[in-house]
């Protein structure tokens, strides 16, 4: 399966390069897209400089800090005119641990959308206070309610598409972005009838840099999921290999 990992970036130097080698000691047969929002740090030089290096490195270069939504539909864009089997999601900062990858690889096989799941057993967040687990949760628990997504963490941003669900979601008019683009994504996916499998992942804080979630990114996907529960969202017509959505845990053997 030829697989590509979208990763944003913005102000990521000083994690890129580390990120990059561990990526590939997981999943040397990978290719990996940086997209990068005009970093002012320099992150985006640094991409051009390890592309030159390892041809499986590619880089789209946007003028400005466009939001993480519109980075990744740039980057499945990309995926589908490059061929292609599958696209993943992945933060630069060492949250999403690569040590997954592998899991993710083996699932996505048998799966049209595989989720790193912090809320199955397996799953978790360890260095996060109560606070935060307070907001993720019960705002996964809300999505859940209100959307019938049968996906335990809706929010979570670790994820593999196959091709033919980013071909079949409509990708322009997605307008959300943050926790907001990932739970559209995911309902989406689900009203395709895609079948939707789900990992156990242990998810921390990141290493170097600070935090880029805000009230703004909570706010919008609370009131995504309002608009999207009373019809005032756009969706794409149904796949035409309509079925109903199967979400499956896959046991922590599959992780590592």
């Amino acid at each position: 399966m030829k697989t590509i990992i979208i990763i944003p970036t913005y102000n990521e130097y000083d994690n890129l390069r580390p990120l990059l080698d561990t990526v590939f000691s997981y999943a040397p047969q990978s290719d990996l897209l940086i997209v990068d929002d005009n970093s002012p740090d320099g992150t985006g030089q640094l991409a051009d400089q390890i592309a030159a290096e390892d041809p499986r490195v590619h880089v789209l270069h946007r003028a400005g800090k466009l939001g993480l939504g519109t980075a990744y539909v740039a980057g499945f864009k990309y995926s589908i005119e490059h061929n292609y089997d599958a696209a993943f999601e992945m933060d630069a900062d060492f949250s999403h641990d690569p040590k997954y990858l592998p899991g993710f690889l083996k699932t996505i096989e048998n799966a049209d959308l595989v989720i790193g799941s912090r809320y199955i057993p397996g799953g978790s967040t360890p260095n996060w206070s109560y606070v935060r687990r307070l907001i993720s949760g019960s705002g996964n628990i809300f999505a859940r309610f209100m959307l019938h997504i049968p996906v335990h963490d809706c929010t979570a941003g670790y994820r593999c598409y196959r091709r033919e669900v980013l071909e079949s979601i409509d990708l322009d008019t997605i307008q959300s972005q943050g926790y907001a683009f990932q739970v559209e994504l995911a309902y989406r996916v689900m009203k395709q009838g895609f079948r939707i499998r789900e990992i156990p992942i242990t998810f921390m804080d990141r290493r170097i840099g600070q935090s880029k979630m805000s009230r703004k990114i909570v706010i919008e996907a609370f009131t995504f999921v309002v608009r999207a529960r009373f019809g005032k969202v756009p969706m794409p017509s149904p796949a035409l290999r309509k079925q109903t959505a199967r979400v499956e845990e896959v046991s922590s053997a599959v992780r590592q």
